[in-house]
Parts: structure tokens; sequence; C-alpha cells
């Protein structure tokens, strides 16, 4: 098998060494000759193993992936927020209409039930397509994956076309990487270029920037005046006047759930084959995980943007607890601009905030958290550098009828310090203080 990272190489695998942006991958042919490797190919060297020169690794990895066809229908999902729970929300419907899928995503990859964690929301081209061919052997029709901006710009998908391809919404992020909202968009369009002549293009229809993505194939949902047309903003909701119900919470979601609603009217389903399974779907792990304690709620959820910061806390501002206490933190080494934005929004739609760390990576922690409150004039918050402390005071404040919102990790189950992995689980921390 063509690997091109050396830690994956297993006895009897060929190893490609690919020049990347940060790391190139002949530093690296020793030690996966070490792990195995009987052939190497490269744009120079001679090694222990026969060796193949080529001129260019990466034109060669584009071309036995072009070789490399699965035949099976690609579903796509991106946007800022929303594509885990699009794609979750997906992968259930298709579990319930009897359908085998699998999902590729933050999560992880899933088949009838999870197989393995993933390194990246997408995937590496290599790794994309053991993914995709192993999809193929345990019989899936589809595959559901998440495609994230930075895989795009990378051309981890460009071997890929896609039957379908849904855009959620686009605000800020990744900005550390894009370095404009220019380059952003510019990259989350190139999965539409990416889209079968004969394939369809669905478009959140209400997203500011909905015409960037619209094409002669396109199709809307959305609360304007779209394609598939919305109304209500509760767990009860229409689409074109039919009426569906759903366990999941906020406005947000409404839009996540008619994406997948959408996808499936242009399938061919219909209303009542869809109404029942709509109404049995979870939310991913993570997401509004919500947890009793005395009179409260505390909930753990992934935003991690502005945008999704404040979609929370309006959705829980409108349930009518007594209090809504935030802890959260922003990642080191990814877009600064966010910091400031991230603490006014959790200060102003708060009655109290704990800022901590999430992942500050190589940065400082304290320097990361005074960059989001450097410019609040409000005093409802403090800074707890340590995450479990902070997690713990937050539910110390809980009263009555209270909420707590645990958010930035969700499902993970780590913080990056430094170049280090360490567990930690903000689920784990709250169970064992309540």
């Amino acid at each position: 098998m063509l690997k091109c990272d050396s830690r994956k190489v297993k006895p009897g695998d060929t190893f490609l060494a690919l020049k990347g942006t940060v790391y190139d991958g002949h530093d690296y042919i020793l030690k996966a000759i070490e792990n195995g490797a009987i052939k190497v190919i490269a744009e120079r060297g001679a090694y222990s193993v026969p060796t193949e020169i080529v001129p260019s690794t990466k034109e060669y990895l584009s071309n036995y992936l072009k070789e490399k066809k699965v035949p099976i229908k690609m579903i796509g999902v991106t946007g800022t927020n929303g594509k885990t729970t699009t794609c979750w929300l997906i992968w259930q419907l298709f579990h319930s209409l009897g359908i085998p899928c699998s999902y590729i995503g933050t999560l992880g990859f899933y088949i009838e039930e999870k197989e393995t964690d993933l390194q990246n929301t997408t995937p590496g081209s290599l790794d994309l397509l053991e993914l995709l061919e192993k999809s193929y052997e345990h019989g899936c029709k589809y595959v559901v994956m998440e495609v994230s901006s930075h895989a795009l710009e990378q051309g981890r998908v460009d071997f890929l076309d896609f039957d379908y391809a849904i855009f959620t919404n686009l605000t800020q992020d990744h900005l550390d990487y894009h370095l404009t909202m220019e380059n952003y968009l510019k990259a989350k369009l190139k999965l539409f270029e990416k889209v079968k002549p004969n394939g369809v293009c669905l478009i959140n229809g209400d997203d500011a920037c909905a015409s960037y993505f619209e094409r002669s194939n396109s199709v809307t949902y959305g609360y304007s005046s779209c394609d598939y047309q919305i109304a209500g903003e509760n767990q009860t909701f229409t689409i074109n006047e039919e009426e569906y119900k759903m366990q999941l919470i906020g406005k947000y979601n409404i839009y996540n759930m008619s994406a997948a609603i959408s996808l499936f009217y242009q399938l061919g389903y219909n209303y009542e084959e869809l109404k029942e399974p709509v109404s049995k779907c979870s939310s991913p792990e993570g997401r509004m995980d919500t947890i009793s304690y005395q009179t409260n709620c505390i909930v753990i959820d992934y935003a991690h943007t502005p945008d999704a910061l404040e979609n929370i806390l309006d959705t829980v501002r409108e349930l009518n607890y007594h209090k809504i206490i935030t802890v959260i933190g922003c990642g080191g080494d990814r877009d600064k601009g966010k910091r400031p934005i991230m603490g006014e929004i959790a200060t102003r739609k708060s009655d109290y905030v704990i800022f901590t760390s999430d992942n500050p990576r190589s940065e400082n922690p304290m320097r990361i958290l005074k960059e989001i409150v450097m410019k609040l004039d409000s005093v409802n918050y403090e800074i707890e550098v340590n995450r479990e402390i902070a997690i713990k005071k937050g539910i110390q404040f809980l009263t009555k009828n209270d909420i707590l919102l645990v958010l930035g990790k969700g499902h993970e189950k780590y913080q990056i310090i430094g170049s280090e992995k360490i567990f930690f689980d903000d689920k784990k921390v709250v169970l064992e203080n309540i």
C-alpha cells in the first residue's frame, strides 16, 4: 500500500516522499524503511530499498489518486458552523432508511458505528482514499463527509467528484491560515467546483454569501424566498408547509436539519418517509450535550466561533433560565482576530463568564486570555487559566434554575499544550464534580 506518512508505514508498504508546506517527506525516508517500507518513491536520493525517482512526488500522487476511483456517491458539507451536525444528521437518516452510509469528519470515521478517530476533520488524500475503499467494501452506497477549508486549500479532495455539496454558512474563523475572509470564501467555493455536472449544490439561501455558491445546479433552503422554505423557530418547524418535529433545539439546528431534509428530497424521498426518522435524530457528541444537576442544567458544546457562540447563547436565553454562566476560551496559534469578539459576545449575552484555556498550543495561555478581554468594558467575568478549575467554579456558581455552558471543546478528549496532547474531557470533569 502507498503511504506518505512514515508513522503509518507497515511492512510491505511503499513510501512516497511528499514535500508539504511544513515538512518534507524526504527527511522521513529512513524512518519509513525502518518501519518496513519495501520501496521508496522520491525526487532525489538513493536508499537501501528499490527507489523510484520522479520529477514531482505531488504529481505522482495526483495521478495515482485519479486512477483509484471508488464507485460510491459522495456528499460533501462545508461551512464555518454546522458541518458536523449536518453530516451526523444525514448519516443517521440514511441508516434509519436502511441505506448503508459512512461518515467522515470531526467525530471520526463511522460506518455502522465508530471505526476510528481521525487526526483531521478531512483526512489527507491517501488516508481518505483508504476510508472510501473501506466504506465501499462494507457495502456503503453513500459517504457523507465534512470538507474543511484547509482540506480544500491544500487539495486533499482534488481527486474526488461530488454528487452533492452543501453550504451551511460563512462567518469569521481560520483567518490565521487564510488571512482574509475573501481567501476563506474562495477556499470554501472549491468544493462546488468539484460537483459533477449532474450533481446538486444545496445552499443556505439566508447566508450573506449564498450568491457566491449558487450554480445552475443549485437549490436553496432557508427562511427567505428559497426552494425549500423554512418556517418556525423551535423543535417543531415546517419545510414547504410540511411539519417536522425534532429533538435538537435552536434555530441553527433547524438550518442543519433543513439541509439534511433538503438533501433527501433531492434524493427522491418524501415527507411521509422522512418525518419519523427526523424525529428520532439526535445531536452528535459534544453538541448541546446536556446534563441535569439539581434544578440546573449544564451544557457541553463545541461552539468556538463568534457566530456559534452567539447562536448557542441566544438559544439558551429563550429557555428562560435564571442565570447563564459561560466557561469559554480561544485556541492558541489560531485566528487572533476573533478573540476580543468572542469576549464581547460572551459577556454581553451571559450573566457571568469564566474565561479559561482552550488548546493554547505554543502560545502563553494568559496572553490569549488577555487578548480576549482587552476591549471589554463589562465586569461580569473572571479569568481562570486552569480549565478544570474554571469548570468547577462554574458548577459552584449554579444556584437555582441556572444554566452553565462549557464551550469550545465539545467532543474533544484532550488539551493541546505546547506540542503535547494531554487527556482532558470537559464532560468527565463536569460529571466528577456534580
